[in-house]
This record gives structure tokens, sequence and C-alpha cells, in this order.
């Protein structure tokens, strides 16, 4: 029996569509060498990539300088911030103390100025010239007493208090400059010295000259 023949059944449309009518492969087929416009596209398109990735880059550095930056600025913190708490601690120790120590000073400054008015008053109120035959002897006692009571004041205001010996520091130190002003060498001159030196020695001089005259006649006879 005889049947109808169709020649389509056996044609592979699908390669039939990809086949190219000069034997090159489809334009999709994975083996073909790629076009020049493809080449460009590709190159077009890894340089968009790479422009891409550049600024990914830079935008990372930025991140990274500002992270930088940050962290910079908070050990700059911490640090300053621990340095200034031991710094204000020590010295509001050290204030402290020093208001303390100048407040004592100066409640004992306010102490000694009475001590000392009290006692100059009593000294000034002393009148020797009143004091008569009979009474000599007591009031002599007593004004003895009160100047030692003025000097022990004294004293012991001077062991506290280094401003009281400021007078006498300040006249020791100029003795100390003017002594050497006082030396009788201190203003001459190089021949003055000289011919004071001269002064000095030549009885000396003579004497070694007479020395040596002997040795030398004494040598001459021999």
């Amino acid at each position: 029996m005889a049947s109808d023949y169709d020649a389509t059944e056996f044609v592979d449309t699908d390669f039939q569509a990809h086949k190219s009518p000069y034997g090159t492969p489809a334009p999709n087929d994975p083996l073909r060498a790629p076009t020049r416009d493809e080449v460009d596209r590709k190159v077009v398109e890894a340089q968009q990539k790479l422009a891409e990735l550049k600024r990914a880059q830079e935008d990372l550095e930025r991140e990274r300088a500002a992270l930088e930056e940050l962290r910079r600025r908070q050990t700059e913190f911490q640090t300053g911030r621990q340095e200034m708490i031991h710094h204000l601690t020590r010295g509001l120790g050290l204030l402290e103390e020093a208001e303390f120590n100048a407040r004592r000073d100066a409640e004992q400054m306010v102490k000694t100025v009475t001590d000392f008015r009290d006692a100059l008053d009593k000294i000034q109120a002393i009148h020797d010239e009143t004091w008569t035959k009979d009474n000599f002897s007591i009031e002599l006692t007593r004004g003895l007493t009160t100047i030692e009571n003025a000097r022990m004041e004294w004293n012991a205001a001077r062991l506290k208090f280094s401003v009281l010996d400021g007078e006498a520091k300040e006249k020791s130190e100029t003795e100390t400059i003017s002594a050497p002003a006082l030396s009788p060498f201190a203003n001459a001159s190089f021949g003055e010295l000289c011919k004071f030196g001269l002064a000095m020695t030549w009885p000396l001089v003579l004497i070694a000259l007479g020395a040596l005259g002997v040795l030398v006649a004494v040598l001459m006879r021999h």
C-alpha cells in the first residue's frame, strides 16, 4: 500500500532557521567569531565597568579616609579627656592645698599683726621718765619683761614669715656687692699694679742679689 510522502517530515526547522545560507554559523551560535561591532560593544562595556569600579574605589577611599579621620578624632578625644582629667584633678589638689596654706598663713599673719600692735602699744606705753626712786626697780623689771615678750613675738614671727628678714637680707646683699669695690686695687691700672708689686718685692730682690754676690765671692776664693 502506497502512502503519500511528505518531505517536510524529515526536515529540522530549528536547524534550518539557524543555518546560514552561506554555510556560516548563525548569529547566536557560540562557536561563531565575534564581529567588530560586538568587540567594540564589549570594549565599551568593559570601560564602563572599569569606570564604575574606579568610582566605587574612589568612594571607598573617601569613606576609608573619613573613617580614619573619625578614628583619629575619637582617639584624640579620649586621650585629651584622660589627660585633662589627670591635669585638672592634680591641679585642683595642688591649688586647694595652696589655698589652705595661704588661708592658714593669712590667719596667722592677721594674728601676728594683732600681737605686734599689742606689743608695740605696751612698749610705747612705758614712760621711764615718770619712774621714781621708789618704783624704779619694779617698773624696770616690768619694762624688761614687756620688751622680752615683744622680742619673743618678733623671733617667733621671723620663723613663720620670711618677709620679716627682707631688710636684713637686702642689707647683707648690698654689703656683699659693695665689698669688692672697697678693695684698694679695684680701680688701679696695670702700670700702677706693676709699680705696687715692684715696691713690695724690691727688698727681696736686694737680698737675693746680696746672697748671689757672697756666693760668687766664695767661689772666686776657691
